[in-house]
């Protein structure tokens, strides 16, 4: 029975998960309704020796070049998920003339933290080495990421170690934005997760928010007020700590929406639950 006085998005979310305990998932569903002509897709890239070190590139079908590239890291705790359930996301980014990346990465128990970061960077480093043959501009580089994601993109944005490993600058990052991202939690305290970072001498090495110097790229930080999974504090502290550093933030707290409601949002059925994409590509197009 479907609980009354729900939400009318509320609802719809929740007809997604029902037809998917009978047939596939959620995600895989607000795929259906991308067609072929929506974008163009080279898939299946190694960016490095390991089975999970590959990645995928969606590109508008038609575009002049080199046009912003955008890498997009999916979430799932570290733990697991495949970048082929992520095409609605790609499709939202080419749909506003991006290049979309959508790399898989090692997750636990094969790997603990910090492996699926350096993975993060290896990517970037495939990217910047090869989109320019692809359309992209190398110059014009933003990550992004949901959840567990967007830790991947921020630490990579806030710890230089992990992009200068892979000969690579921070700074040639143009900007990076996160959707309800831990920046600012303690490993530790999150018994699900506890276990994938729990070899570390100190949990600090984890956490982005201690990274913060006020001189790394701009930041978009995104949150649904309902998140109860990743709580909107992570992306509240970080923002400020990364403007009381004298650098560039952003954050944008939507109501209503919560954990899994701001990456459907994404999705084209569910584009009117929070600006997210219209939020997106004014940062981007707003960094020139």
């Amino acid at each position: 029975m479907i609980p009354l006085g729900l939400k009318p998005w509320r609802l719809s979310l929740l007809m997604v998960a029902v037809l998917a305990l009978s047939a596939c998932s959620p995600l895989s569903i607000l795929n259906t309704v991308i067609g072929e002509d929506d974008l163009a897709v080279q898939s299946g890239i190694s960016y490095g020796p390991e089975a999970r070190q590959k990645l995928d590139v969606y590109r508008p079908r038609l575009s002049g070049g080199p046009i912003p590239v955008v890498i997009f890291f999916y979430g799932g705790s570290w733990r697991g998920g495949e970048r082929a359930d992520y095409l609605f996301v790609a499709e939202a980014l080419t749909s506003r003339g991006y290049i979309a990346v959508v790399p898989d990465y090692r997750t636990f128990p094969e790997v603990r933290f910090p492996a699926f970061v350096k993975d993060g960077a290896k990517a970037v480093r495939w990217v910047v080495d090869n989109i320019t043959s692809l359309g992209g501009d190398p110059e014009r580089l933003y990550l992004t990421g949901h959840s567990a994601g967007g830790h991947i993109a921020s630490m990579l944005t806030l710890d230089e170690r992990y992009l200068a490993a892979e000969g690579l600058d921070s700074h040639q990052l143009r900007g990076t934005i996160a959707l309800a991202g831990p920046h600012a939690f303690y490993p530790s305290r999150t018994a699900n997760v506890a276990p994938i970072f729990a070899h570390l001498a100190d949990e600090n090495e984890a956490r982005p928010l201690v990274y913060v110097d006020g001189d790394e790229a701009p930041l978009l930080l995104l949150h649904g007020d309902d998140d109860d999974t990743v709580f909107p504090f992570n992306t509240l502290n970080l923002s400020q700590a990364v403007v009381d550093a004298g650098g560039r933030a952003r954050h944008i707290i939507y109501p209503d929406i919560g954990h899994i409601e701001i990456l459907f949002s994404l999705a084209r059925p569910f584009r009117d639950l929070a600006p997210l994409l219209d939020d997106i590509a004014a940062f981007i197009d707003g960094q020139g």
